[in-house]
């Protein structure tokens, strides 16, 4: 089951950096907004999101299940799993934020909400626990899918990650500034 999630994971961050791009892209203004393409790979997204969320419950109920059996939780020693868990259910409730301030449609054309400083604030905190939960988990799941060599892989998915959060947040400021300030 560790493996299965492992490879969802991968294949979330892989829909997730294709949709940064092209959300950045459209939160700039240089394509326009209300693309099919986006609409279908973010349900894809939101389903295997799912089935990711749902596997990690039932992992870390498995895991808690196992530390009250044996009386040992080992709080301290376990924190990174702690960062795991809860960056993901950060991840959830910043993602509930982000559909409810994009999803928009009247009458097929794409309509946006008001982006003022909550909706900024909120899809930068996205951003951030995004960045959280996937540098502390790559190193597991490239374990897991059994990579001998990680290390050298680790440094590339790190970098081409934080260029893509750096755009996303870039896009993100520019689309607040087009909302409040042109």
């Amino acid at each position: 089951m560790r493996r299965l999630n492992a490879v969802l994971g991968m294949a979330l961050l892989a829909l997730f950096l294709l949709h940064a791009v092209m959300g950045g892209f459209q939160l700039s203004g240089v394509i326009p907004g209300g693309s099919v393409i986006m609409k279908t790979g973010a349900w894809v997204m939101t389903a295997v999101l799912v089935l990711h969320t749902v596997i990690g419950i039932k992992l870390t109920a498995d895991t808690l299940r196992t530390l009250k059996k044996t009386g040992a939780p080992y709080f301290k020693e376990n924190k990174l799993f702690w960062v795991r868990r809860l960056s993901g259910f950060a991840i959830i409730l910043f993602v509930a934020f982000h559909v409810i301030i994009f999803m928009g449609s009247n009458d097929g054309a794409y309509r946006l909400h008001l982006f003022a400083g909550a909706e900024l604030c909120t899809q930068l905190l996205l951003a951030v626990t995004t960045a959280v939960h996937v540098l502390s988990n790559v190193k597991p799941a490239l374990i897991s899918l059994g990579f001998k060599s990680w290390k050298d892989f680790l440094a590339d998915v790190l970098i081409v990650l934080c260029v893509i959060l750096l755009f996303t947040g870039a896009a993100f400021i520019i689309y607040y500034l087009r909302w409040n300030v042109f």
